[in-house]
């Protein structure tokens, strides 16, 4: 079985920059208290103005990861990543593998060229649903810089647009918890897909 991604978030720091840009949405109760239903109309009344603002970014993945292919049910609450909730999406190099949701990839990693998108919102203790940044990870080649971190490459993009700093360590030091996951979380197993 499959590590699920629920380990406690020392990073909030980081996740937490814009937490002061909510939408127009409301949500009817405590992010804890919601069912999926209401996480799934939280996420729909925040989609667009989410994508809208990741999409003024210059980096084409901001545009393109809404056709990806969809990598959960639904978006989950995560406990990483700020306890907050997550919509994941995988580029087609990686969708196909990543679903398997294998957690024996260490002779077994992604292919060099997956990238995963995670959009993330949230629901604040007002119950208004917050905007949150948008996270790839990119799959490269052994033997650059990367290498120390999986071979994976993180980015971030807030929610306006503008590209957030990250500091690759940062993100490794907790996704390398994942190392016989290739260093991906995967989504709550209520939410995942069947592997195809």
């Amino acid at each position: 079985m499959g590590k699920f991604f629920t380990k406690s978030a020392i990073t909030a720091a980081v996740f937490f920059i814009s937490g002061s840009a909510y939408a127009a949405c409301t949500a009817p109760g405590l992010k804890d208290e919601l069912t999926q239903e209401q996480v799934n109309e939280a996420f729909e009344c925040i989609k667009e103005e989410l994508r809208e603002g990741y999409a003024k970014n210059e980096n084409p993945w901001a545009k393109d990861y809404v056709n990806w292919g969809r990598a959960a049910t639904a978006p989950y609450l995560a406990d990483v990543h700020g306890n907050r909730f997550v919509n994941y999406t995988v580029n087609e190099i990686g969708y196909r593998e990543y679903i398997k949701y294998s957690d024996e990839r260490e002779n077994n990693p992604m292919p060099v060229g997956s990238v995963l998108a995670k959009e993330i919102f949230n629901v604040n203790k007002k119950k208004q649903v917050t905007k949150g940044q948008l996270f790839f990870m990119e799959k490269v080649a052994a033997g650059g810089e990367a290498e120390k971190y999986g071979n994976w490459v993180y980015s971030v993009i807030k929610p306006n647009g503008d590209t957030q700093k990250v500091s690759q360590k940062f993100c490794h030091d907790c996704h390398g918890a994942f190392s016989d996951q290739d260093a991906m979380g995967y989504p709550n197993e209520e939410v995942r897909l069947a592997s195809e």
